[in-house]
């Protein structure tokens, strides 16, 4: 796979999308960016976005979050998979940017991913939404680098250097919300079909 091949194919995709709003967007603080993100872990965006809307008003600031009595969170976040587990993370996420980042989320990747509830893709999303340069490898990236030939890898981590070879550093903050739109915009089959197409392209 060549460059500009892959850079054809990635603005054909783009076409194929809509404009859904995913769940770290067009939030006004960092940290409600990191937070969504969090909890939006094999939860659909807009599922999450309408729970983060609940939580954020109730929960002004990381201060107030990291004071939250837990089963109250569980309330709020009841609807998103894994909820409990998100709700204990979520809190003490917060508890450790109020103690070591006075409230606002680090923008360096290795203090990112040693926040409770941050991994790889977590950290690359907010990264990403705030401005750096950088690719989330979620299964919708990964899948479709593999059915594109972008990557021949199954591991995110291998799959994001693949990525970040392939196109040049200007684009990397579009791979994620280009091919993440994409897969939520159609149904398998009708996928399959476009990706036909797409992989045509010369």
């Amino acid at each position: 796979m060549n460059t500009e091949k892959a850079l054809k194919q990635l603005n054909e995709l783009k076409k194929y999308t809509n404009n859904l709003r995913l769940a770290a967007e067009s939030w006004d603080r960092p940290w409600k960016i990191l937070i969504s993100t969090i909890l939006s872990a094999r939860t659909r965006d807009e599922k999450t976005i309408a729970v983060c809307n609940v939580l954020f008003r109730k929960y002004k600031g990381a201060k107030d979050l990291a004071k939250a009595n837990i089963n109250d969170v569980q309330k709020i976040i009841n609807p998103v998979n894994y909820y409990k587990t998100k709700s204990k993370n979520i809190i003490q996420c917060a508890k450790t940017l109020v103690e070591k980042y006075n409230g606002n989320p680090p923008h360096d990747f290795n203090k990112l991913i040693e926040l409770v509830g941050v991994g790889r893709k977590t950290a690359n999303v907010f990264l990403s939404e705030i401005g750096r340069s950088t690719i989330a490898v979620d299964t919708h990236v990964a899948f479709l680098s593999q059915k594109l030939g972008w990557s021949k890898h199954d591991k995110p981590e291998k799959i994001e250097v693949d990525l970040k070879k392939l196109f040049p550093k200007a684009y990397w903050r579009k791979v994620n919300p280009t091919l993440v739109r994409f897969g939520r915009s159609y149904s398998k089959k009708n996928k399959e079909e476009i990706l036909v197409k797409i992989k045509q392209i010369k």
